[in-house]
Formats: structure tokens, C-alpha cells, sequence
């Protein structure tokens, strides 16, 4: 079984159709922790992951908000609640849990956490990681599974048939 995997995504296409493979591979109550720089694209492929999963509406990122909830309807899933979080802001992690967004991760809702190392010791651990590395060309994406959920999830993804 695949606990890791790794993808150099030479444009924004490229990106978008990484984000569109992970949404085929989701599970209700899957916690994913996005990684990466300013820039390096976590807000753009959580984008292309919710319009995949069945959002058609607009995505804006949280930075503000902290969080952003989502009801999809999942080409394979059915009903789901995803949330993106934007921890970016936070000057601390009792932030989290004084917004009440604690109460958000509750097994069932997919959470989305951009910069994570904000909520570090009240955030619940990750099923995925994915790190995205800013490149001259395009980007680095490295997905990492962190339990035994996250790793049949990522059996499941099926990113290079869609290039």
C-alpha cells in the first residue's frame, strides 16, 4: 500500500487536475494538512478539490474568516460538509478553539487546514499532509498518508491518467 507519493505539477492545469484526482478519493471526516509558502498554491488546488468534489460556486480563501464550510453533493459520496480552514492569521492556537471551530472537526466533515503549525496541539492529527513547493516551473506536491484512513484514500488516487 502507497503511504506517500510525489508529482512535479508544471502549471496551473496541471494543479487543477491534481486537486480534481484528490477529490475522487475522499471520505467523510478526512483531516488534510496543506503545507507550503505564500504562493506555493494550497488555496488553488482546494479550489479545483471542491469544485471536483461538487461545489460550483466560488472559492475564497479564509484568510480572514478562519474557516469556510462547504455542502457538496460528491459524484460518488452523495451529501458531504468539507471546511476550509486558513489558520494563517492565528497568533495563537487557542484561537481555534475559542472561534469554536474545535467543534467543526466532528468525523464526518472533511477539514481542509491551510497552515496548520498555527493550531498545533488543539488541531486533530492528519490523515493526509501535502506539502506544495513553489518552483521557477510550476510546483512540487508531495502527499503523505498519517493513518490508516489517509492511506486507503490515497489508494485510491489516480492522478497521472488525468495529464
Amino acid at each position: 500500500m502507497l503511504t506517500k507519493i510525489h508529482h512535479h505539477l508544471p502549471d496551473e492545469n496541471a494543479t487543477a487536475a491534481c486537486g480534481a484526482a484528490l477529490a475522487d478519493c475522499l471520505t467523510p471526516g478526512l483531516m488534510i494538512w496543506l503545507h507550503g509558502d505564500l504562493g506555493a498554491g494550497k488555496t488553488a488546488l482546494t479550489r479545483a478539490l471542491l469544485h471536483a468534489a461538487g461545489h460550483a460556486g466560488s472559492v475564497k480563501s479564509p484568510t480572514y474568516a478562519l474557516a469556510e464550510p462547504y455542502r457538496v453533493q460528491h459524484p460518488r459520496l452523495g451529501s458531504l460538509s468539507l471546511l476550509h480552514f486558513d489558520l494563517y492569521r492565528m497568533s495563537s492556537p487557542q484561537e481555534f478553539i475559542e472561534a469554536g471551530l474545535q467543534d467543526e472537526v466532528d468525523g464526518r466533515n472533511i477539514c481542509i487546514v491551510e497552515w496548520p503549525e498555527q493550531g498545533a496541539g488543539v488541531l486533530a492529527a492528519p490523515d493526509w499532509r501535502i506539502t506544495l513547493t513553489y518552483l521557477a516551473q510550476g510546483r512540487d506536491f508531495t502527499l503523505e498518508a498519517c493513518s490508516e484512513r489517509g492511506t486507503q484514500c490515497l489508494n485510491r488516487f489516480h492522478f497521472a491518467a488525468r495529464l
